[in-house]
């Protein structure tokens, strides 16, 4: 699972089938959950209905294609959560 900010969204007209109907969203990974300290961005199918700011849960890999309950569509990271508060634990 990977902590990441929504920053944008994709429109794309042709895509395959399988993906039909599904909204697409930019993410940028943060590190320690810091805003400031971002890491990779990629696209992933939402499946919640988040909006752009939101911090959210991602899944990847096959976990994405059971998240948005299409196993044989061609997805490896889904949106599965937002994310209202979050702490860690200092070492």
């Amino acid at each position: 699972m990977i902590i990441g900010k929504v920053i944008g969204s994709v429109v794309a007209t042709r895509k395959n089938e399988k993906l039909i109907g599904s909204k697409f969203l930019i993410i940028e990974s943060l590190k320690d959950m810091k805003q400031d300290e971002t890491g990779d961005k990629f696209v992933a199918v939402d499946v919640i209905g988040a909006g752009i700011g939101d911090v959210v849960m991602v899944a990847r890999g096959s976990a994405a294609r059971l998240a948005c309950d299409r196993q044989d569509a061609p997805c490896d990271a889904a949106v599965v959560g937002i994310i209202d508060d979050g702490t860690q634990l200092e070492k």
